[in-house]
């Protein structure tokens, strides 16, 4: 157990980590696009953070929280999401006191007890953003556009977008009321954590994965045809600045989220290329956050994107992410002497931008050429005795092995000309 990793866990290696970061750079590229400024919050926050903004009935806060107690018996919770811990600094440090809207992006890790499946794990990555301050449904047409052209970015074309509204406080309590009755004689039938749904919230029914409950709500009434006003005109607000914004997008009455705290819009780009787990990126609106969590009354609107999930897709659509450049030139030394000089090359080299190597291991010229090779070095030059008293070195290019003959002592003006 001491040599390997918890389950549900995952080491980012060396040789992988050009693909994080290939992606990464887009994204917060995209961002700034945009005018969204990066934030970084802790990684765990007070345990009731999550229970009163996630909501107490959703699977994360009632089975999948990692939360413990800290010497002061205070119960902390390494985050499951984003928005929650955003949320709290924007009101802890006053943000709503300036002008709006917010707009903030983040890449975080999360955490949540569950099964480990394909592009899900206890500890995953997220990309997300939050706006804060706009009611005006441009916001909302603005995140979904910023993940819509970031999924296009790195090449992903074959995911859908979904839309739904949820609705409000206003008229949540005619379709929560509609569908209970819808319910009432299926409620011995449903799963155990959907019996508990069914007085607290029973829309969360809807997002089951059971099949059993999905068979069950099969004809149920569905929130789009209890939307008040405001909420109806809102989704049709939002599908005219979709169109407008030459965005696709199907609306799916299906789409209710996980998170307790959405209103209004929730949306979803889902893939069928991953498996039954198919969501890459979901969000919405929670225009009442904000004040539950203390703060005062301030709309928002945001998404999480799952980065491993991300990649997985890349992969599975074929998608080739670059690797890196190798080495730019590696300086192979024979003797003190040589050693001494290569060591002012390196600095040299890598003042002036280069990536340049030399051997550590006290390998022979041989060997030092065989591991120039494995590290892709583009030049290879060569020190010795005969070098250094002839004030001359031998450059190799090591894709044509074509061999050049220099001063040693222009060297580094030489191959700096030639990669620039």
């Amino acid at each position: 157990m001491l040599t390997k990793a918890p389950k549900g866990t995952k080491d980012l290696m060396p040789d992988q980590i050009y693909k994080w970061h290939f992606v990464e750079a887009i994204f917060a590229d995209i961002c700034k696009k945009y005018g969204f400024k990066e934030i970084r919050t802790p990684i765990f926050e007070h345990t009731e953070l999550f229970a009163r903004g996630v909501g107490d009935t959703t699977d994360i806060v009632e089975k999948q929280m990692y939360t413990f107690k800290d010497y002061a018996d205070r119960s902390i919770t390494l985050k499951p999401e984003g928005t929650a811990g955003t949320a709290r600094a924007f009101i802890e440090h006053k943000i709503f006191a300036d002008v709006q809207p917010t707009k903030m992006y983040y890449q975080i890790p999360c955490f949540r007890y569950e099964k480990p499946q394909s592009g899900r794990l206890r500890e995953f990555h997220q990309f997300g953003i939050e706006v804060f301050g706009a009611s005006n449904m441009l916001a909302d047409m603005e995140v979904i556009a910023l993940a819509h052209d970031f999924l296009t970015k790195v090449n992903i074309i074959d995911v859908e977008l979904r839309i739904n509204s949820v609705g409000c406080p206003k008229c949540r309590p005619i379709h929560r009321k509609a569908l209970k009755e819808f319910l009432a004689d299926k409620y011995d039938q449903l799963c155990d954590t959907c019996k508990g749904r069914y007085e607290k919230n029973p829309m969360r029914i809807l997002d089951c994965k059971s099949p059993i409950c999905q068979e069950l709500v099969v004809g149920a009434p569905m929130m789009l045809d209890y939307l008040c006003e405001e909420c109806d005109d809102a989704f049709t607000e939002l599908k005219d600045n979709l169109t407008s914004a030459s965005i696709p997008f199907t609306v799916d009455p299906g789409i209710v989220r996980g998170l307790d705290y959405y209103t209004k819009t929730a949306f979803e780009f889902v893939s069928n290329s991953i498996g039954a787990q198919g969501t890459v990126c979901g969000g919405g609106r929670y225009d009442n956050l904000i004040e539950e969590l203390e703060g005062p009354p301030t709309p928002g609107v945001g998404f999480g994107l799952g980065i491993e999930r991300l990649l997985l897709l890349m992969e599975a659509s074929g998608l080739e992410i670059p690797k890196p450049a190798g080495v730019d030139i590696f300086i192979a030394v024979m003797g003190e002497q040589a050693k001494a000089k290569g060591i002012a090359l390196l600095r040299e080299f890598r003042a002036a931008g280069l990536h340049a190597e030399m051997d550590l291991m006290s390998r022979n010229f041989k060997g030092q050429f065989k591991y120039a090779d494995r590290l892709d070095s583009k030049y290879t030059v060569v020190i010795g005795d005969d070098e250094l008293a002839s004030g001359k070195v031998s450059i190799k290019e090591m894709s044509t092995s074509n061999q050049e003959l220099v001063d040693i002592d222009k060297l580094a003006e030489i191959i700096v000309k030639q990669e620039a």
